[in-house]
């Protein structure tokens, strides 16, 4: 489907699931060159947007490691609301451990800024970031990114487990607001 509608918006094609998976490959990749001698380090996937980035991602891992899932969420409709809101926690000890964020996307850095803060409280060895997209014109943090799949425009998207008010995340490619 070059095209989809989604309650009263249209979308359009604009990031292939062959390139996504390409991108999560590269970064798979790199994560396992930078982290092979890391002790089990934690995968943290931020739901509900990364879960299929998550799923695909993290069957890459080349090392012992474990997963777990926080969900926060920060947006309303198209719009991010400004205001993050932290729904399910963390029940894994962090400390002195390695913890590697799984973002669907980093758009402000509002929602990734409220996590890293959180995370560090627990006093983890180091905390690393890895997002599947990120909107450099959006971005407002001061957290350096470590990992990114793909740097995309400032345009509200769609697909691969992000929604628009709850449609979409099961597109297998990822679509633009028309």
């Amino acid at each position: 489907m070059k095209r989809v509608k989604l309650w009263d918006k249209e979308f359009e094609i604009s990031y292939p699931a062959s390139e996504i998976k390409k991108d999560i490959e590269t970064m798979a990749a790199a994560i396992n060159t930078d982290l092979k001698s890391e002790e089990k380090p934690l995968f943290i996937s931020v739901l509900n947007g990364s879960f299929i980035f998550t799923a695909d991602f993290i069957r890459l891992i080349e090392f012992p490691c474990e997963i777990s899932f926080v969900k926060l969420a920060s947006y309303e409709g198209t719009q991010t609301s400004g205001t993050v809101n932290q729904l399910i926690g963390l029940t894994e000890d962090i400390e002195n451990r390695t913890v590697v964020i799984l973002e669907d996307i980093v758009d402000t850095g509002i929602t990734l800024g409220k996590l890293v803060e959180s995370l560090a409280a627990h006093k983890p060895k180091a905390i690393k970031i890895a997002t599947l997209l990120y909107k450099p014109e959006s971005y407002k943090g001061k957290l350096k990114i470590d990992y990114i799949g793909k740097s995309i425009p400032n345009e509200f998207i769609v697909g691969y487990g992000l929604d628009y008010d709850g449609l979409g995340r099961n597109l297998a490619d990822i679509y633009t607001l028309v």
